[in-house]
């Protein structure tokens, strides 16, 4: 199981946002720009609308795990960046994963690979 590599800077975050391109979902919202440390690293945001605290943390579960299980086909020297949507929360880690896995492939960044059980 590879680590997941966090983004902390502030500044990587709002390139992201400002510079990368977007795919959108009802889940989950993929900002992704190209990095120069040719290292896959990942960020997740959610904001106070999602709801409180405990839904909020919620979220960025599922969404790190949904990620955990892509983790070693998206291609690295990439920036990604999830943010939560209102009905995150509610959703189950594999149902997020395969909306990840669409817009991953549909950004050109998911390497071909086996299928999750």
């Amino acid at each position: 199981m590879e680590k997941i590599n966090s983004l902390t800077r502030n500044s990587d975050f709002r390139r992201a946002y400002t510079k990368g391109k977007s795919v959108v979902t009802p889940l989950v919202v993929v900002y992704l720009t190209r990095n120069r440390v040719k290292a896959r690293r990942v960020g997740i945001t959610t904001s106070k609308k999602i709801g409180n605290a405990v839904v909020r943390s919620r979220a960025r579960r599922v969404l790190r795990e949904a990620y955990r299980g892509l983790i070693g086909r998206v291609k690295p020297g990439y920036d990604l960046v999830f943010v939560a949507r209102g009905r995150t929360p509610a959703a189950k880690s594999t149902q997020v994963q395969r909306h990840m896995e669409r817009q991953l492939m549909a950004a050109g960044i998911l390497e071909e690979g086996e299928k999750p059980c």
